[in-house]
């Protein structure tokens, strides 16, 4: 598989304006990365808030401001963060093209589709209200042997469909990146915590494991 097919492989394209900052992230062979967080309107009154890396080659960092408009295409990346012996999977959109705005449209551009393997058997529930509920894992070939592990939720009638699939499934997802924050309770303490997860819209079995 050729670059340019791990590339269609996993794609996002988001709207927003900067909600942080950029922050020094790490450097590769004299290619700076940097974080910063993308604020992104959802249907409703409420907004997603996505991380976002992007390389000091692909614009001025000292440019992003925070307040600016800007409409971002790349992938969803995922690692993993060992920290006080803790393993916490990161991740963040890893931003291929980028361009400023002076303003937000009114499409609340929030679009990802992916395409992948489930890796975890799925996980099925329903919510105190009745709402169906399944969570998936997809892994994602990236390039160099590479994959990142990208959690997907599932709701109403495709939460059962969710329900059926195999670990080695090939399937396609499409979806919008969410933010939600929660509470993590440990021996001592409660964390605040945020979680990122793809909101499913439509979900397709391109192969079966079995028919491998």
């Amino acid at each position: 598989m050729n670059n340019n097919s791990y590339f269609e492989n996993n794609i996002i394209n988001l709207e927003g304006v900067v909600f942080k900052e950029c922050e020094f992230s790490h450097e590769i062979y004299g290619e700076g990365f940097y974080n910063f967080v993308l604020k992104v309107k959802r249907l409703s009154d409420n907004y997603d808030y996505i991380p976002i890396t992007i390389s000091d080659r692909l614009m001025e960092i000292r440019d992003i401001t925070e307040g600016l408009f800007l409409r971002i295409k790349g992938q969803l990346r995922t690692y993993n963060n060992y920290n006080s012996n803790k393993n916490k999977l990161i991740l963040t959109v890893f931003a291929r093209e980028i361009e400023v705005m002076e303003d937000i449209s009114k499409k609340n551009i929030n679009d990802i589709e992916i395409i992948g393997f489930l890796c975890k058997m799925p996980l099925f529930r329903t919510t105190p209200f009745g709402r169906e509920i399944t969570d998936i894992l997809v892994a994602v070939n990236r390039a160099y042997g590479k994959s990142d592990y990208i959690p997907c939720i599932v709701w109403g009638r495709n939460a059962k469909f969710a329900n059926s699939l195999a670990v080695g499934d090939n399937i396609k997802i499409k979806g919008r990146l969410q933010s939600r924050n929660y509470q993590k309770k440990t021996d001592e303490t409660v964390e605040e915590r945020t979680a990122y997860e793809i909101s499913v819209s439509k979900i397709e079995i391109l192969k079966r494991a079995a028919e491998k």
